[in-house]
């Protein structure tokens, strides 16, 4: 099969197609024939040699690429229920240290990180869902915030932001959101209650002014740190996305760091989530598998609205 690994850390032609055999599925997996693969910052954080510089994934000749699937089901191992061959699913390949990932033809995944895809979805759509959603997700959940509290989320226009927000409001979450001053409309439209421009010169005092006292929880999607914190109210809860990048826990804060971890059934709510139109997909482009290098120029570039997806 053909898949996109890297044998030389460096820039974006560093990602590169090569042919290996296809995988087989163990006891608890499932092997997936990739209609879509999504593309992630991460995906470059490995491919750049970082994720080993950092420790993250011992030094190795081979390493694959791509976090989040979307296809069909063709092969079950042993021990697997609720799934069967032909089914439409989506997944999240969370492991660093793998020879090929979602960048492939072919992946095998543990059965308990597999849901079905969303019912109305096309694969392409669907692959944006599983690392950006559950992130949002785990974040919210490590928040514990109560119906009617106030959340800040930062980067709301972004993939992990956006989601955030989506899901904060389906919990009952008042969301205030931080983006750029042309993202007001989008992020309202996922249902923030209130805005404010990333670019406000004193971001605590901006939010604030229409939060007196500070929100009860931060959800920091773009890395602010003590910025953000400083919208918090004494004793809230912050959480930031970013393993590397968290504030002190000030004023009595607690403050997380969270790693998203596979989960099929979360997974699977936030399936049925989006089938219910309550989650919005955000495709910026669509590319074939062979130039998986040009969608990491892209990503580097910045200034997608969205994630760019590859497809076998």
């Amino acid at each position: 099969m053909r898949a996109v690994v890297v044998d030389e850390p460096g820039g974006p032609d560093a990602a590169v197609l090569v042919e290996v055999a296809v995988p087989e599925p163990g006891p608890g997996q499932v092997r997936i024939r990739v209609r879509a693969a999504a593309v992630n910052p991460v995906d470059g954080f490995v491919r750049s040699g970082a994720a080993t510089a950092a420790g993250l994934v011992v030094p190795r000749d081979r390493l694959g690429l791509g976090w989040d699937v979307a296809g069909e089901i063709d092969a079950i191992g042993d021990g697997v229920a609720g799934f069967a061959v032909g089914d439409a699913v989506i997944g999240l390949a969370d492991r660093l240290d793998v020879p090929t990932a979602a960048y492939a033809e072919w992946i095998v995944l543990d059965a308990d990180a597999v849901a079905p895809a969303p019912a109305g979805w096309s694969a392409v759509e669907a692959a944006t869902l599983p690392l950006n959603a559950l992130t949002a997700a785990q974040a919210l959940d490590v928040l514990d915030l109560v119906a009617g509290s106030t959340a800040l989320v930062t980067g709301a226009a972004g993939a992990v932001g956006g989601y955030a927000v989506e899901l904060a409001v389906a919990a009952g979450l008042r969301v205030v959101a931080v983006a750029g001053a042309d993202d007001e409309k989008l992020v309202r439209s996922l249902g923030a209650e209130r805005f404010v421009p990333r670019d406000a010169e004193r971001l605590g005092a901006a939010v604030r002014a229409q939060v007196p006292g500070g929100v009860d929880g931060v959800l920091d999607a773009a890395v602010v740190g003590v910025a953000a914190h400083d919208a918090l109210r004494g004793g809230g809860a912050f959480v930031s996305v970013h393993l590397g990048s968290a504030p002190p826990p000030l004023r009595g804060s607690r403050v997380t760091r969270v790693a998203v971890r596979a989960d099929g059934r979360r997974l699977r709510q936030l399936s049925e989530l989006a089938a219910a139109g309550r989650l919005t997909a955000r495709v910026a482009d669509v590319l074939p598998l062979a130039q998986a290098a040009e969608a990491h120029r892209r990503l580097a570039d910045g200034g997608l609205r969205g994630r760019l997806v590859l497809t076998p």
